[in-house]
């Protein structure tokens, strides 16, 4: 019997991992020993390589802007374990979690083949927004799609599928057109999908799924977006007939998440769902959204980005770019070993002043001082950090009131650099 949320989070990490093969046997016969909470529910399913959690919080918001009792599953978290599972905007209680894992451990307990952590995590949160009545659940794939624990759902209200680049290769394949075929496999028969702006080649492989799936997909053009007004403070932007719409995240790549996030309420509009312009304005308008592209102090700027592989960075870069077109920003950068950093030093280093290196706290770190290292002999100048405390220090330390500062390199890190800031 678990008691503890510490014993809860030993429970779901005890959970196996390490050479697990791909697959949904192992989640859908736990799905079935909990009474296939999943197949009383409806979903938002969400795929992508950058952009799902930011979709996924404007989505969510603007139902509950709309009256619905909506759940909202994400990962990782960026400060409490909790903040995975919310209804209404609200993290689940400890109390609730314990009951939850309690409740899945039991089940486990009957399997030959135990889940994985992410598979474990997934049922709780299905058993839990199935325990608390949701209208609707916002449902984030973790990595993938096809094989995906969240693709144990049936066929979702519409299926989504955010920009899409190379990470995790290892598991995904080694080409845009691979990793999307991986992405596309949320999309299921007779359904409706909606898709970011992809390059011609993912188009197409999304769209040939969508039409073996005999679903009906809508693709944004990027054409049908205008920035009209931005500062630090949020986006006003117009999309096909709707004018002045407010965001407050930053960056061009929000505009488009937002225009997925109305073609996406569009098509639930079509299939019945009450959502008026007025909830649909609000909840973008509301959106919280934290360390992507967060602008946390204005003197000097310090910008808290989650962003983790190439393109994430290469994003962040135009938007810093965009946004601050005279300034070389201080980046607070850390990575994790097994991303592609080489090329994430590729994409800041034509804009950045110093780096100042931090290990995010995750095992598959990689330390601060390589990092310095490998920057220093690219020509950088790079002073590593013991700690992320230090280093958010030492960033502020060394800028004037009108520099920019952006933490960058690993969604790990994003918590704490942000509880730095808040203290």
């Amino acid at each position: 019997m678990l008691k503890t949320i510490d014993e809860v989070l030993e429970f779901i990490h005890s959970t196996s991992w390490m050479g697990i093969t791909p697959g949904l046997s192992r989640i859908t016969e736990l799905m079935g020993l909990l009474d296939n909470p999943q197949k009383h529910m409806k979903f938002i399913h969400i795929a992508g390589t950058n952009g799902k959690g930011s979709t996924a919080a404007m989505l969510s918001s603007v139902l509950i802007e709309a009256g619905y009792k909506t759940g909202l599953y994400t990962s990782p978290q960026i400060h409490k374990f909790g903040e995975r599972m919310q209804i209404n905007g609200v993290s689940i209680s400890d109390e609730d979690l314990i009951k939850i894992a309690n409740d899945t451990q039991a089940q486990i307990k009957k399997q030959t083949d135990p889940t994985t952590v992410f598979e474990t995590i997934t049922a709780m949160a299905l058993l839990y927004f199935h325990q608390q009545n949701c209208d609707m659940v916002v449902f984030e794939v973790g990595m993938g799609g096809r094989f995906d624990a969240t693709n144990v759902i049936p066929t979702p209200e519409v299926a989504v599928i955010t920009a899409i680049g190379l990470d995790h290769m290892e598991f995904l394949g080694d080409t845009v057109e691979k990793i999307a075929g991986e992405k596309a496999g949320i999309i299921k028969s007779n359904g409706t999908a909606v898709c970011h702006p992809q390059s011609l080649s993912v188009a197409q492989v999304i769209a040939e799924k969508c039409k073996q799936e005999s679903t009906h997909l809508t693709i944004i053009n990027e054409n049908d977006i205008n920035l009209t007004t931005t500062s630090l403070n949020g986006q006003q932007f117009d999309f096909g007939d709707m004018h002045n719409v407010t965001i407050p995240l930053l960056g061009k790549h929000q505009l488009r998440n937002a225009a997925v996030a109305i073609k996406t309420i569009e098509a639930l509009q079509k299939k019945g769902w009450e959502i008026s312009d007025i909830a649909l304005r609000t909840g973008l308008k509301k959106t919280v959204w934290a360390g992507r592209f967060e602008v946390m102090l204005k003197s000097p700027v310090f910008i808290v980005d989650g962003a983790h592989n190439p393109e994430g960075l290469q994003t962040a870069v135009d938007n810093l770019t965009a946004m601050f077109p005279d300034k070389k920003p201080l980046f607070l950068f850390g990575v994790l070993e097994d991303k592609d950093y080489e090329r994430m030093i590729d994409i800041l280093t034509p804009i950045a002043g110093v780096f100042i290196t931090i290990t995010p706290p995750d095992p598959r770190a990689l330390s601060a001082k390589k990092l310095a290292e490998t920057l220093t002999t690219r020509g950088f100048q790079a002073t590593p950090c013991a700690s992320i405390q230090e280093g958010v220090t030492q960033a502020i330390n060394q800028s004037a009131p009108d520099d920019i500062i952006c933490a960058i390199g690993s969604l790990t890190t994003v918590g704490e650099v942000r509880e730095v800031l808040q203290r």
